[in-house]
């Protein structure tokens, strides 16, 4: 008898937990899910061509974000203004895009057209110079013997907007490992660390309403620059290699991988005045004066786009006026 009493109470506890996951399981699922995420959209400004002028553009469901959660581990959305198309990819530069500069230096203008920019080692140019705010470069390179002109890179890139500036820039490297963080952030000429865990993003609010973020994309070497109402950057620091050494002859000392800038720039609100090297490729009417269809189009004025130093608002066609009241000097002994 109290064998068959047991029994029936280890039945009992096996019904009645059974029965009591079933009711957990039931009233999990009368919970709605989750909402989804509404996806991003973005609607393509008027270019000269007429490509994709004023289309909206939807994010797709695999990546509905342009601005991931995990922005080093998930692809983001990516809308490609030259195809009318959103696309799933790690956010880089795409040195193919419009307002690319990569390579040494070789850019895509707001036109479309593929140009070279050599400008000189050790000097400074105005990429993108408006009412509100001015991008200067500073240019590294070398010139080996025999030639009659400098192989260059960019080196650094300055946003001077209101009284501040941003600055990124490569360090001189001797040895290139990727795992090694190679990019050197400045904040108004104070040098700023951009978290690897979290977010991993630094950002500051200034005048009210303009926020400045700096975000990592990969481990190193890697970032996304948004201001507020003016530009949106992608920037990575490469290295000249090795095999790339030999094959463009470029005679790079062994103590210098030559580290330097490829970035695409995404303007925001640009004035129909908008010059500077690439700056006057958006200017509505625009026509290039390059040479289309040869290996190596070159773009001139020098002249016209040169500053005293990284961080100046000075040049022939520079238009924007404000006023750099940090360390200058700071700046300027980072990249020289």
């Amino acid at each position: 008898m109290e064998g068959e009493l047991s029994t029936l109470v280890v039945v009992f506890l096996i019904a009645f937990i059974a029965m009591e996951a079933a009711f957990v399981q039931s009233a999990k699922s009368s919970y709605p899910p989750p909402p989804a995420s509404t996806p991003d959209s973005y609607t393509c400004p008027a270019t000269v061509d007429g490509r994709c002028s004023n289309v909206p553009i939807i994010c797709p469901p695999e990546c509905p974000l342009r601005k991931p959660t995990r922005n080093k581990k998930d692809k983001g959305c990516y809308i490609d203004c030259t195809t009318c198309e959103a696309t799933c990819k790690f956010r880089k530069a795409n040195c193919d895009g419009y307002g690319s500069v990569c390579y040494d230096p070789r850019f895509v203008g707001g036109d479309g057209v593929m140009f070279y920019f050599h400008g000189a080692t050790g000097s400074d140019f105005a990429l993108v110079t408006d009412d509100e705010f001015q991008i200067n470069a500073h240019f590294i390179g070398t010139r080996p013997q025999g030639r009659t002109r400098d192989f260059t890179w960019i080196q650094a890139l300055s946003v001077m907007f209101d009284n501040h500036n941003l600055v990124l820039a490569a360090k001189r490297v001797a040895k290139w490992d990727d795992k090694v963080d190679s990019l050197i952030v400045r904040w108004d000429g104070e040098q700023v660390e951009i978290p690897a865990d979290g977010e991993a993003e630094w950002g500051i609010t200034v005048d009210g309403d303009k926020k400045v973020i700096v975000e990592r994309t990969a481990e190193t070497n890697t970032v996304r620059v948004t201001i507020t109402g003016l530009v949106e950057m992608d920037v990575r620091v490469t290295p000249i290699g090795d095999e790339e050494n030999r094959v463009h002859k470029y005679q790079i000392p062994s103590d210098d991988v030559f580290a330097h800038l490829e970035t695409q720039f995404k303007f925001k609100n640009l004035s129909h005045s908008v010059d500077g090297v690439l700056g006057q490729t958006y200017q509505p009417g625009y026509v290039s004066p390059v040479k289309v269809g040869v290996a190596m189009p070159m773009m001139g004025g020098e002249e016209h786009f040169k500053t005293p130093s990284l961080l100046s608002p000075l040049c022939i066609q520079c238009r924007f006026k404000g006023k750099t009241t940090k360390s200058e000097i700071a700046a300027i002994s980072m990249v020289v």
